[in-house]
């Protein structure tokens, strides 16, 4: 009885129909880039000092310049340890008395400023951009009745820039631009131990409709979020869901090719993600007020429910469900928009047989013998790593930027050429040294960026580009790496522990980064060295996988260091078709960079 591979190589593996459905499916690729780093744009902090009334009146009668107000007015750098003392205090002084002039007023009230008393900024803050993000948040005058009621409807109709409740996420509010990041990546935690039961119980598509509806939804409602807790609710809807739709769209593409093409369209498919990165850029430059951003960059994936026309269910999944009516036709339609007449006995269309779907995996299998214990911890360090260099790198270069639509822009195309590194290393040199060689990269990056001067930017942008182009590498070939060390019946199980490793680095991320900036810029530069070279000297402790049979079973790979007969394309492509929640002989979709 043929299978869907078998039938595949007949009707086409990469034909009409696999193109346009591997085209329209990258979309959800490159919707996913906002939702994992639009933080850059969403929450950037912009120069900010605190807003006072009688400044701005006495600024106003004595022709001060913004350079003159902030030389005579604002607070200049204050004890050690103290954190950005001029952007978070200020002057408890009267500036509408009569005594202060317009030259130097404070010096007829002490010979020295520092003998001033200061406080915390009572009347908010001013912020250098004429743009706006969920730091710069302002609070909407308060209204009463129902003209008040009616104001603040209007307001959020319009999006207008300023409207809603207060944030002012800056100084000691600041660590809640980290909460809102952490937010998301607990909501891809959460999620991940959700979706996959999902499509594997009501289908790929079903999954991917379902996921795409609320997360959309959900983006919209953070447009018009009116308070910070209503915004972190959203936010962590938003990662519940989000990075379903893209397992989704990952599966379902990786079900439709033959085993020949299988592995490139992998991972093209995660590099449609940095076609999203560059998408990003260009509507937030365009868009520089966030709720608007937000709402330019979530209505359009509503267009993902047309998907529903458009894309047919997996025909490996409505095999598994016994659906082979339903499996027959789509392979048909395949054949049709293929241009190639179906195979005679395509009504036979069946799975393969495995044996070793009747083993019940458990997490402690994972664990069970000396290598497979040391793969799982050492597989666990690798995708926690590659989170925490990846999202770190991004938000460092966008907190230290100079121009951060420029930085943003070289670091994104960064991740092409790693594309290219990935599609022609893993055949022809390997996974193992590849590996290791992009996280040393890494790591050594940050380490040289340690060193080089806040004044030398372009020098720390192109080094901050190497460190991302490594840790791209790392981000994808772990995935292939992952599910190649583990037996069949465990090996869905053994990615998605591993990579919900990332959703945790994710989390801590945002609070190493900016918490540790406070101290000094370079703390986090440190954290992200050490990490990154000893990712890469670990990775030299697992076994080179090229070439090696894909282990069936605890014995297989206890003993993969021994090398077996090449079935490259078959490994890989093993890989990339089923689902975590259900191991089947082929691998699990979870193979993806999890972003």
């Amino acid at each position: 009885m043929p299978t869907v591979d078998d039938v595949l190589e007949q009707v086409g593996e990469f034909g009409r129909f696999q193109k346009q459905a591997f085209l329209t499916l990258c979309l959800l690729s490159a919707a996913f880039a906002p939702v994992y780093v639009g933080i850059v744009f969403l929450g950037f902090t912009p120069d900010h000092r605190c807003l006072n009334p009688g400044v701005a009146e006495l600024g106003r009668q004595c022709g001060w310049s913004l350079a003159e107000e902030l030389n005579y007015t604002v607070p200049g750098a204050g004890p050690a340890g103290e954190a950005f003392p001029r952007q978070c205090r200020r002057y408890e002084v009267d500036w509408n008395q009569s005594a202060l002039g317009c030259r130097d007023p404070l010096a007829g009230l002490a010979a020295n400023r520092s003998h001033l008393p200061q406080g915390p900024c009572a009347h908010g803050w001013v912020y250098d951009t004429s743009g706006s993000s969920i730091v710069t948040e302002h609070e909407q005058e308060k209204a009463s009745g129902r003209a008040g009621r009616c104001k603040i409807v209007l307001c959020f109709l319009s999006l207008h820039p300023w409207c809603g409740r207060k944030f002012g996420l800056v100084c000691d509010a600041s660590w809640k631009v980290d909460l809102f990041q952490s937010c998301v990546n607990v909501g891809f935690f959460l999620g991940s131990l959700g979706v996959g039961y999902i499509a594997d119980r009501f289908g790929r598509k079903f999954c991917l409709l379902t996921t795409s509806l609320v997360s959309s939804v959900a983006g919209v409602l953070m447009a018009v979020a009116p308070d910070y807790t209503s915004l972190l609710l959203l936010r962590v809807l938003q990662g519940l869901v989000s990075k379903g739709s893209w397992t989704a769209g990952f599966t379902l593409i990786t079900e439709f090719v033959g085993l020949g093409c299988r592995k490139t369209v992998a991972i093209l498919y995660q590099a449609a993600f940095a076609v999203g990165l560059l998408l990003l850029l260009g509507l937030a430059y365009a868009v520089p007020h966030w709720r608007r951003l937000q709402l330019v960059l979530s209505l359009p994936t509503f267009l993902f429910l047309l998907y529903y026309w458009c894309v047919p269910e997996s025909p490996r999944w409505l095999l598994l469900q016994k659906r082979n009516a339903q499996a027959v036709r789509v392979m048909e339609h395949i054949a049709r928009k293929n241009g190639t007449p179906p195979p005679p006995d395509l009504k036979m269309l069946s799975l393969e047989e495995d044996v070793t779907e009747k083993l019940s995996p458990s997490f402690a299998d994972l664990f069970r013998t000396p290598s497979l214990r040391r793969h799982t911890f050492i597989l666990m360090y690798l995708w926690f790593t590659s989170a925490v260099l990846y999202q770190g790198l991004i938000m460092h270069v966008g907190a230290t930027s100079g121009n951060l639509y420029l930085d943003f822009l070289y670091s994104a195309l960064v991740e092409f050429p790693a594309t290219f590194i990935i599609l022609t290393t893993t055949d022809r040199v390997g996974r193992l040294y590849p590996l290791a060689a992009s996280s040393l990269v890494a790591g050594a990056a940050c380490f040289t960026m340690i060193f080089i001067s806040h004044d030398l930017h372009w020098l720390n942008l192109i080094v901050a580009c190497l460190g991302r182009m490594g840790i791209t590498v790392v981000f994808q070939m772990v995935c292939l790496v992952n599910a190649e060390l583990y037996p069949t019946f465990i090996r869905s199980l053994g990615v998605m522990v591993c990579s919900s490793l990332s959703d945790l680095g994710g989390i801590l991320t945002p609070f190493l980064v900016f918490r540790l900036m406070e101290v000094w810029r370079g703390l986090p530069l440190i954290l992200f060295a050490v990490v990154g070279l000893v990712a890469g000297a670990v990775t030299l402790l697992l076994p080179e996988t090229k070439g090696v049979a894909l282990p069936e079973t605890i014995e297989d790979a206890e003993n993969i260091w021994r090398k077996a007969k090449p079935k490259e394309n078959r490994i890989y492509l093993q890989i990339q078709t089923s689902n975590p929640q259900a191991p089947e002989r082929d691998a699990s979709p979870d193979t993806k960079r999890q972003r």
